[in-house]
């Protein structure tokens, strides 16, 4: 089978419409970002993020195509006109050409959903973070965009611990009330600045408790949750990360791709690791001692 058959076949599996719109092929940003489609497929890896490390262990495992779900060329787009005389760029590039790898994303589709039994579509990838975590039991919303969970009264710590072993994490960035128990937790979109008035809002009008953010204002936001958890309503902020966050979609992609594109072709998930490594204060816990 054809990389560009296969492409066109999980295209097809998606719902295809998205945030209220159908998908165009003319602005998606699910495009081919490198590499030929019309050969045929040795191996396909899913994952988050096209870094390195993946396109070197995607051709170890002898894979020629990744689906990725972000960009290649770290930017959104994936634009590479300004990139030419990029060191980085130029060896990436090479990497490519060496393996023979083919890179497509698939962002808009998976989003717009995958189907369920009974018809109906979910967002491919929080199905798959709600699935790693095992809340379907907590789900407080509509399942076609599982991002609200009802939890028991449970920890932050103990939530934050679950998150760190279900997604193979470093560890997390904890804001506000680290003593919270977690009742109404949301999985927040992006938090970068222009929406973040509205994105406070909704914490405020869902009785949101706890947060997990992909990007996240340090001056909106995060200063809301502190000075929510200082005034003694117990707000928190698990700090996962965006690629952290949505990287279990890709992985649980692995479970239906082969029924999408009806074909037996090798499949793996290969995470894109943490973004984050943290360095700890080991000073300051025996500043008072």
């Amino acid at each position: 089978m054809k990389i560009e058959q296969i492409i066109a076949a999980v295209k097809k599996y998606h719902k295809g419409s998205w945030l209220g719109h159908a998908i165009d092929e003319r602005t998606t940003r699910d495009k081919v970002l490198y590499g030929p489609v019309d050969v045929e497929c040795t191996g396909i890896v899913t994952t988050c993020f096209a870094s390195t490390d993946v396109i070197r262990q995607a051709a170890a495992a002898g894979a020629n195509l990744i689906i990725s779900h972000e960009a290649l060329f770290w930017n959104h787009g994936d634009h590479t006109d300004w990139l030419a005389d990029n060191a980085v760029f130029k060896a990436k590039k090479a990497l490519l050409d060496e393996t023979g790898i083919t890179v497509w994303r698939d962002h808009d589709y998976i989003h717009s959903g995958i189907p369920l039994a009974d018809g109906t579509y979910t967002d491919g990838i929080f199905y798959g973070v709600m699935e790693k975590l095992g809340w379907r039991q907590y789900l407080a919303c509509d399942l076609s965009n599982p991002l609200v969970f009802q939890l028991p009264a449970v920890p932050v710590a103990q939530v934050a611990d679950h998150i760190m072993t279900c997604f193979n994490l470093n560890g997390i960035r904890v804001i506000g009330d680290a003593d919270n128990k977690v009742r109404r937790l949301a999985i927040l979109s992006h938090v970068i600045g222009p929406d973040d008035n509205a994105i406070l809002a909704q914490v405020e009008k869902g009785d949101i408790d706890t947060m997990i953010t992909m990007e996240l204002t340090d001056f909106t936001l995060n200063e809301y949750v502190r000075d929510s958890a200082m005034l003694s309503i117990p707000r928190t902020i698990l700090a996962v990360g965006h690629f952290n966050t949505e990287e279990p979609g890709m992985d649980y992609m692995t479970s239906w791709l082969g029924k999408a594109i009806g074909a037996d072709i090798p499949t793996r998930f290969i995470q894109s690791g943490d973004a984050f490594g943290y360095i700890a204060n080991t000073k300051k816990s025996h500043d008072h001692d």
